[in-house]
C-alpha cells in the first residue's frame, strides 16, 4: 500500500514570520492587522447612522489600495470567569458570601449552557507589496553580491516597505476614527495568538482548572 506524506499545517499557511507586528508572507508582500471596535449602527438616530454612512464612503473612496474586513465569530469561553469566582468563593470567610457565590456560579454554568453565546471581533487588514525590480543590473548584483550585502539589502527593504505599511496603516486609522471607530494594530504576540487559535480550535475546548 502507497504510503501518504502527510502535510503539516504551515506548509499550507502563506506566513513566512512574523517581525515587528508585521506579517511577511512567503512572496515578500506585507499584511498588518488592527482590531476594530464595533458600533452600534442600530441605536444611532436617523442623522447619526447619514453620517456615518457618508464618512465610511469617504473613507472607501480616499484609498488607493485594497483592504480586507474579517470578522470572526466564536462562542464565548466562559470557564475563565468560571475558575476565578472559583478561587474567590475559596477566599470568602461568611457562610451567607460562599452560599451566594455558589449560587452565582451555578447561575453562570446553567444560563451559559442554554444560551449560545457569541463574541465578535473585528479586524482591518492592510497589505503592502514593494514593487519588483527585474532589470538587467538589478539580476547582475544579485549574482554577483555577496551574502553580507544581501542580508543587508534584505534589512534594508523590509525597513522600507514598513515604512509604506506604517503611511498605509495611518490612512486606514484616520478613516476609520472619523466614523466613529476605535482601531488598534496587533503585536507579534497577538498575532501569533490569533493565527495559533483560528488553526488550532480545538484547543479552546480543553478544560481549564482553577489555580491553587
Amino acid at each position: 500500500m502507497a504510503t501518504v506524506n502527510a502535510k503539516p499545517t504551515q506548509a499550507f499557511v502563506p506566513i513566512k514570520e512574523i517581525r515587528d507586528g508585521v506579517l511577511i508572507l512567503k512572496d515578500g508582500s506585507l499584511r498588518s492587522i488592527l482590531l476594530a471596535s464595533s458600533l452600534n449602527f442600530a441605536l444611532k438616530s436617523a442623522d447619526e447612522q447619514q453620517s456615518i454612512i457618508f464618512q465610511f464612503q469617504n473613507f472607501l473612496n480616499s484609498l488607493n489600495f485594497s483592504v480586507q474586513i474579517y470578522t470572526q465569530s466564536r462562542k464565548l469561553d466562559i470557564r475563565p470567569y468560571i475558575a476565578l469566582l472559583e478561587n474567590r468563593l475559596k477566599d470568602q470567610m461568611s457562610d451567607l458570601m460562599k452560599m451566594q457565590t455558589r449560587e452565582y456560579i451555578e447561575f453562570i454554568k446553567s444560563f451559559t449552557e442554554s444560551t449560545n453565546i457569541m463574541t465578535k471581533n473585528f479586524f482591518v487588514i492592510v497589505p503592502y507589496s514593494a514593487p519588483m525590480l527585474t532589470g538587467p543590473g538589478q539580476f547582475k548584483s544579485s549574482i554577483m553580491g555577496t551574502k553580507k550585502n544581501f542580508k543587508e539589502d534584505a534589512i534594508s527593504s523590509f525597513e522600507e516597505s514598513h515604512m509604506q505599511l506604517q503611511q498605509r496603516i495611518e490612512v486606514v486609522e484616520q478613516g476609520l476614527v472619523r466614523c466613529g471607530i476605535r482601531v488598534v494594530g496587533l503585536g507579534t504576540e497577538e498575532l501569533v495568538e490569533l493565527f495559533y487559535k483560528t488553526f488550532n480550535p480545538g484547543d479552546v475546548e480543553k478544560p481549564i482548572h482553577a489555580t491553587q
